[in-house]
């Protein structure tokens, strides 16, 4: 049994990548609700849980939205990103765009003309106010749960998306879509997500254009494919190298041939940065201080090991091809790290 998607040439042609902090937003409330915990998270969930003890969001919309008896959740409520994504702003005022009429049809499908709810009969009635505070509540949740972490999060989510690009220009789309997952699979102009989780075949009333590919972070392990949508339709996948997001050191050390060519110090931070870190997280990691990850840093980026990229506050160093390849890193096409820069 499986999920199918047609997307024929032209609709696959229009097929592109985006990232959402909204969705990350998103999946960080589902971790906290126990909804498809994934264990890799337990670090960032014991600092939530730290982060909400004193002062707890308040989520009167998008809580029942989000957790009711109904599978999944509202298809508005994570739209496809109009352009590459990444900024919350953008991401929720493409939510506000959401037409009155889509809202009401998706609540009737979730929770009939006559929602228990409040708040969800409330958004049925009054949409364009009801979507102004629900973007509210979401903007609260990312500012208390995604923000302090979104430099390390975006980038191992631009990570995924530079790999995948290249798969794609490697093995075309068929190579692409194989290793979104090992559930999905492209053939004869047809997208099948199959896997236990299908007890019956069903088809999605794709969106206009192609699809959104999105790696998702704190998200499930499944992928995720909207059945109906305003915007184009959404497939979220587990982002590539999660497992090394909240944490330094990964796996064996490196080689004695790295180690006798650069040093231990600096060989243990080639190897450490296969996973985004701060300088801080590096330096606690790796037994250092702050300041000599500095200085190990500016060594290997003017050897050519590591390239760094500003982003506002943030510098985000990611792993050359000739930086991984020295580090045997699993990730030879490169990873990305964020430094957090404080003025």
């Amino acid at each position: 049994m499986a999920l199918t998607v047609e997307l024929g040439v032209d609709e696959l042609a229009d097929t592109r990548f985006a990232v959402s902090a909204l969705s990350e937003t998103v999946a960080a409330l589902q971790q906290l609700a126990g909804h498809d915990r994934q264990a890799v998270h337990e670090r960032w969930l014991r600092w939530a849980r730290a982060e909400l003890a004193d002062a707890p969001l308040a989520l009167p919309l998008t809580w029942p939205l989000l957790f009711n008896d109904t599978p999944g959740w509202p298809e508005f409520l994570v739209p496809a990103p109009a352009g590459p994504g990444g900024g919350i702003d953008d991401d929720l005022a493409t939510l506000c765009r959401t037409p009155p009429e889509s809202v009401r049809a998706n609540l009737r499908r979730r929770f009939g003309d006559a929602p228990e709810s409040p708040a969800v009969a409330d958004l049925a009635a009054r949409p364009e106010q009801g979507l102004a505070e629900l973007a509210a509540e979401l903007r609260s949740a990312h500012d208390r749960l995604i923000a302090p972490h979104w430099p390390r999060i975006h980038a191992v989510l631009e990570a995924d998306v530079a790999y995948r690009a290249r798969r794609l220009a490697r093995g075309g789309a068929a190579a692409l879509f194989a290793g979104l997952h090992p559930d999905l699979s492209w053939r004869d102009g047809r997208l099948r997500l199959g896997g236990d989780r299908w007890r019956e075949d069903s088809a999605v009333d794709r969106g206009p254009g192609g699809l959104v590919l999105m790696p998702v972070a704190l998200g499930s392990a499944y992928v995720l494919i909207k059945r109906r949508t305003s915007t184009q339709t959404t497939v979220r996948y587990p982002a590539r190298g999660v497992g090394a997001l909240w944490s330094v050191r990964l796996g064996a050390r490196p080689s004695g041939a790295t180690v006798r060519l650069l040093g231990r110090a600096r060989a243990d931070l080639l190897d450490a940065l296969r996973s985004p870190a701060s300088t801080t997280d590096l330096a606690r990691g790796l037994g250092v201080t702050p300041s000599a990850v500095g200085q190990h840093l500016r060594v290997l980026r003017e050897n050519g090991l590591v390239a760094g990229e500003r982003h506002g506050r943030s510098v985000l160093y990611r792993t050359t091809a000739l930086g991984a390849a020295l580090a045997g890193s699993p990730y030879a096409d490169g990873e990305t790290v964020a430094e957090e820069v404080r003025s």
